[in-house]
Formats: structure tokens, sequence, C-alpha cells
């Protein structure tokens, strides 16, 4: 893994809001904050937790350093042939879906505005995204959060 995309998962992370805990936020569910943390306690199967947001009653069901949706996770599981919601499996998930948006070559490229705009319908928290109800990060915290997992912005 290059310290490009090793930094791009990070600044994942870092948007998301997973970025603390004792296991690197691999474990924490939608909602948990650094004050009021949730965290499940397994990695056998996505904990298929559901938590309400926003006034319109929504539920979630992300969770792990890159809150997946545990239909997103059920299809990937599939697809990547994983055997549980592991570190191991959550990053495999978030790189495939990296590649599926085709930004892969923007990242290796240091094209982090490019590659931000490429996830943006992924991730609610990047610029762009339009998620109601969900607070979404500029691109220069984006930049911030990128540079300083050792990531490079060429272009």
């Amino acid at each position: 893994m290059t310290n490009n995309l090793k930094a791009f998962l990070t600044m994942i992370s870092k948007s998301e809001g997973t970025d603390y805990g004792p296991e690197n936020g691999y474990n924490i569910l939608f909602g948990s904050t650094p004050s009021k943390p949730k965290y499940f306690n397994s990695y056998t199967d996505h904990p298929r937790v559901f938590t309400p947001f926003g006034k319109s009653g929504k539920k979630s069901s992300a969770a792990g350093r890159y809150q997946i949706l545990a239909r997103i996770y059920d299809y990937y599981k599939t697809m990547l042939k994983l055997p549980d919601f592991s570190p191991t499996s959550q990053d495999k998930i978030a790189i495939q879906i990296i590649k599926e948006c085709k930004a892969m070559p923007l990242i290796e490229a240091g094209n982090l505005a490019g590659a931000i705009k490429a996830c943006s319908h992924i991730w609610a928290s990047f610029e762009g995204a339009g998620y109601a109800g969900q607070r979404e990060n500029s691109i220069d915290t984006l930049t911030e959060f990128y540079v300083s997992a050792g990531g490079n912005v060429l272009a």
C-alpha cells in the first residue's frame, strides 16, 4: 500500500470522525463521539446497529473506520470473499470502493481534490456529498487530514 493510499484511508477516518479509540476506529459505531464513544465488540460480522439521525428519523448502520453500511458490507463480503468485518476486511472494502470510484490513479498522482470529488457520493463527510443531516468537511480540512497523514498533493 502506497503512502498516498494510506493517507487517503486515514483522511476518510478523520473526516468520518472515527480516528480515535483503542482500535484505531475499526470498532466504532455511527453516532459515536470521542466524549461519548460507541463501540462494537466483535469483528465476526458487521454489527448491524441502526442508529437514528437528524430530524427525519432515518437510521444508519454505518460502522467501523470507514463507516461502512451493513448492506454495503454484505455486498463486498461476497464479492471480495471476506471472512469477517475485521480491520483487514474494512480496509479491503474501502480500497475496492476507491477503485470503483476511479479514484486510485488520482490518489497516486497526488490529485487529492479529484479523488475527493470522485468519492464524495460515498463518504457523507466529504465536501460536496450532499447527504441531508450530515456534516461535510471542506477540501481544505480534508487536505490537512491527508497531508498530516503523510500524503502528497501534487496536482
